[in-house]
Formats: C-alpha cells, sequence, structure tokens
C-alpha cells in the first residue's frame, strides 16, 4: 500500500537531502528542526488501461455513452494536451494516446469520417512532429497527419477563431473548428486545471486566455470570470471530457532514485548518486540540459473518466488532490524550494531565468490548498543558478521581457500596464507563435503575474548559489550558502526562524492547517 505525504523533521540522524539546483543536485545539510515535506507514494494504478479507458467512455458522468452521441455525417474534434505535462514526458505509449485511439475506433464504428485532432496548446509553443506521434501514437500520426487532420490550435488565427459569447471582460473566443463540431473530444491529463477551464486554456483566443491568467495585484481579479467563461464555452460546445489521473513516478533514469527518500537509500543509491553527482559535474552545461531533458517517466494513470466537464473535473479534482496533497502543520517563518532541471515551459528547451522563478514562486509557493507554508511577511530560500540563458528559438519574448521589460520595473502592475499590450500585439512575436516553434509574447507575463503572489506574501525572497546579475535583475537578493541565505533573511525572521522545506515540490500539495 502506497504511503501517504511524509513530514520528516530534521535531527542529528538525518542525512543530507537532496535540492535540485537546476541541472545539477545538491545535497544539503539543513538546520535541526527543519521541516522537510515528501511527496506522497503513488496510488496504486488503474490494473488494466484498455478496460478503464473503455469503461470511462461506456459509461460516463452525467452523459450519454461515446458511442451514443457519435452518427454518420457528424463533424467530430479531438483535442489534447500539449507536451508542457506531464513533466518529465511519459514514456510510449502516452495514455492520451490510448484514449485518443479509443475514441476513434468507436467513431470509426459509427461511420464518423470527419475528424481532425487539434493539439490544444494555448498560448504555449507548437509541437513539432516527433513531439505529435509521441503523444498520439504512430497508427494516430500516420492516418492524420500528412493531410492536416492533426493540427496545432492557434490561438491568433482570426479566421480560424469563433466568438461564443461575452463575459464582462470581453469576448470569448474558441477554436473555430471546435465551436462547428458536432461533438468535441477534450482529452486532458487532470491537474489543477480540469473541466472546460482545461478547454479553455487549450483552444481559446489569446484574449481569451489571459483572462483566465492571475491579475497583476494578488486578490484583484474580477469576481467570476473564469467561471462565466467556462460556462459560455460549455453551452456553445458539445463537450464530452476524458481526463487520467497519473501517479507521482516523475523520476526517470537516471534520477529515479529521488523517488526514494534520502535514508532509505542502498549502498546501490548511493553508488548511483555519486555517478550521477559527478558525471553531471564533468558535463558542459550543453550536454546535461540535453540528457536531462531526455528523460522519460513510467507514470501510471490511477484514474480515467470521462463524460459532462463539470462532472468530470470534480471526480479528477478528488484523485489529484488523494494523490498529491500532504498535511502540513501550520506555517513556517522561512520555506525553501529548489528547481529542477525543467518545466512545463522548457521541454527540449532552456529554464531561463524568468522560467525558474515562476517554478519555484508560481508552481512551487503555489502548490497549496489555501495557505502557503510560509507565513505572511516571511522569507523565501531557492536554488537555482539563474544563468542569464534563454532559447531564441523557443522564448524570444521572454529575452526581451527580461531584458527591456525587467530593467524598468518588477512590478506586476506597473508591467501589465506599460507592456503588456504591446508585447501581446506585437507582430514579430506573433509570426514566430504562428508559425515556428515560440511561445506567444505575452507568455511570460503570465508567468510574473502569477508570481505576484509570493512577492506579495514574502518580505524576503533569497536565491542561493545563483548569478548575482540574473537575480538583480528578477528584484532579489543572492546567496552562497544556505547558511548566508538565513543569515540575510534574519533581519526578517529571526536567528531561530522555523523552516519548511517543500521536497519534490512540484509533487506535492501541501495542507496547511
Amino acid at each position: 500500500m502506497a504511503r501517504p505525504g511524509f513530514v520528516l523533521e530534521v535531527d542529528d540522524r538525518t542525512p543530507p537531502l537532496v535540492v535540485p539546483d537546476g541541472d545539477a543536485f545538491r545535497l544539503e545539510r539543513f538546520p535541526l528542526g527543519t521541516r522537510v515535506v515528501y511527496p506522497a507514494e503513488s496510488l496504486t494504478p488503474v490494473t488494466d488501461l484498455t478496460e478503464a479507458i473503455n469503461v470511462a467512455l461506456d459509461t460516463p458522468l452525467d452523459s450519454e455513452p461515446l458511442s451514443a452521441r457519435l452518427h454518420p455525417g457528424m463533424k467530430l474534434t479531438i483535442a489534447f494536451d500539449d507536451i508542457s505535462a506531464p513533466l518529465p514526458k511519459m514514456r510510449r505509449p502516452d495514455v492520451r494516446g490510448r484514449i485518443i485511439e479509443a475514441v476513434l475506433t468507436r467513431a470509426a464504428r459509427a461511420g464518423v469520417d470527419d475528424v481532425v485532432l487539434i493539439a490544444a496548446r494555448g498560448l504555449n509553443r507548437q509541437m513539432t512532429e516527433a513531439e505529435l506521434l509521441h503523444v498520439v501514437g504512430e497508427r494516430v500520426f500516420r492516418s492524420f497527419f500528412a493531410d492536416g487532420r492533426l493540427v496545432n490550435h492557434d490561438a491568433e488565427d482570426a479566421e480560424g477563431l469563433t466568438s461564443v459569447g461575452q463575459s464582462q471582460l470581453g469576448e470569448i473566443g474558441i477554436s473555430g473548428r471546435a465551436a462547428a463540431s458536432d461533438l468535441l473530444v477534450f482529452v486532458h491529463l487532470a491537474a489543477t486545471r480540469n473541466g472546460a477551464s482545461a478547454v479553455v486554456a487549450g483552444l481559446g483566443s489569446t484574449a481569451t486566455i489571459s483572462r483566465l491568467a492571475p491579475h497583476p495585484e494578488p486578490g484583484l481579479s474580477p469576481d467570476g470570470v473564469s467561471d462565466q467563461i467556462e460556462r459560455q464555452v460549455s453551452a456553445a460546445l458539445n463537450l464530452f471530457q476524458v481526463e487520467a489521473t497519473l501517479d507521482n513516478a516523475a523520476s526517470a533514469p537516471p534520477l529515479n532514485l529521488l523517488n526514494k527518500r534520502e535514508w532509505e537509500w542502498s549502498f546501490k543509491d548511493q553508488a548511483a548518486w555519486l555517478g550521477l553527482h559527478r558525471g553531471l559535474a564533468v558535463t558542459t552545461r550543453k550536454a546535461r540540459r540535453r540528457i536531462l531533458n531526455s528523460a522519460q517517466a513510467s507514470y501510471a494513470p490511477i484514474q480515467v473518466v470521462a463524460g459532462a466537464p463539470d462532472a468530470v473535473a470534480a471526480a479528477s479534482a478528488l484523485t489529484v488532490r488523494a494523490q498529491r496533497t500532504v498535511e502540513v502543520h501550520g506555517q513556517a517563518d522561512v520555506g525553501i524550494i529548489g528547481v529542477g532541471p525543467s518545466t512545463p515551459y522548457s521541454v527540449d528547451s532552456i529554464t531561463n531565468p524568468v522560467l525558474a522563478a515562476w517554478s519555484a514562486m508560481g508552481a512551487g509557493f503555489g502548490a497549496h490548498t489555501g495557505q502557503p507554508v510560509v507565513r505572511a511577511d516571511g522569507a523565501l530560500i531557492l536554488y537555482h543558478p539563474m544563468p542569464i540563458e534563454f532559447s531564441p528559438l523557443h522564448h524570444p519574448s521572454s529575452v526581451d521581457f527580461f531584458a527591456e521589460v525587467l530593467s524598468t520595473t518588477t512590478d506586476a502592475v506597473q508591467i501589465q500596464e506599460k507592456f503588456e499590450t504591446k508585447f501581446a500585439t506585437d507582430p514579430w512575436y506573433s509570426h514566430l507563435y504562428r508559425t515556428s516553434y515560440a511561445f506567444h509574447g505575452v507568455h511570460p507575463f503570465h508567468l510574473w503575474y502569477e508570481m505576484a503572489a509570493a512577492r506579495a506574501h514574502c518580505d524576503d525572497i533569497v536565491w542561493v548559489g545563483a548569478h548575482r546579475p540574473t537575480v538583480d535583475r528578477l528584484g532579489f537578493r543572492t546567496a552562497s550558502t544556505l547558511a548566508d541565505a538565513l543569515e540575510i533573511v534574519s533581519s526578517t525572521v529571526g536567528r531561530s526562524p522555523s523552516i519548511t522545506y517543500l521536497h519534490n515540490a512540484p509533487q506535492l500539495v501541501a495542507d496547511v492547517r
């Protein structure tokens, strides 16, 4: 039976603990009394994935079976998540491909000929042919890609988008193909955004997706806008949702020893760590990045559910919560988070400083059920080397965001007022997003807004071992060691602060009591 999430209190017997540090890892000794929050071990996977998919499609929630909604002459669209999840990528066959094949089998039996597949990338970069092949599988790829029936969504395609109503902030735009279809089957990996919200984020127009982004000033988002958009989209589309929830087996060779807690390492694990640590130390940064980006994890689905978006979202949320939630008693004066080798937005690319900051302060700090692990006016200590490295292919607007915007101000409200419209409407960024493999021009703005809650909540944010000019540009402070970082924040939290380290932060959600 899988063990739940675990909170360790560091004592004299605790060995050094692994901390992700960009494209390397370090062993760190934490002060006595530090609470270390480990993610839960994986829940039991479904025993027969084919059967689980069939059951979900044939006995859906609040919906007729999928086969009953298919008929000859109809227009069917199947949309699916892009490569931003899971991280690292799933070993083939990808569960999304398995689901898509099951849907296509039923469509063929029903005599459905007009079928299009769309990668619901939202404002993310296009998926390459190889990435599409990896997700949908060889048979589906061969059948649909060559004749243009397997495509990437384009949030900037004015002719390919359709208005499906109005929200209080403006028109709601969605994929024209999806809106015109007799049925849209949306295949999704359950996470924090499920149901119709995932559909909007993946298939919406730039303006519509931007309305789902956090407000640059925490707590000031217009009430109910997201719900209003989701209701409008659900009403406008004939939508059948399919969501799979994955287990926590997120570490892949050569990093699979990180699935274990350090005091459980065998001699073989310790030898593997030594080899990994030394190997990465003598490898160039580019080679380390290539090795770590190539990692593929052996995820297993723990649930597959289908049907009406609201019902599916509710069922998925329960399972995600059961897999990821770890109970933590009380907030700490200091929170510690390490940023690993990649993020959802740096797959086969570079984790630039904006992405690294978002990974720690947006995804990591924000992974809680309502109350962060750090008290108000506390401190965050973060790990990443933060070199000034960007991918001009994937993140051209982030290059300019870092150089032009952050050199002027780091205040999220000012950034939105002065710069967002320029980047969102820049024709060159739009061209690269539509025709190359670039993230949308407005993408770094959304990430920066998502960090605003951490910046407002914490009095001090310090990066250990980071490139000082980078961190200065982002508006934070640097320290050479953990001891130095604790000394820096002592003016805020005192010299004997309570400390919580989120071990493998992206795999857990803290339920602070």
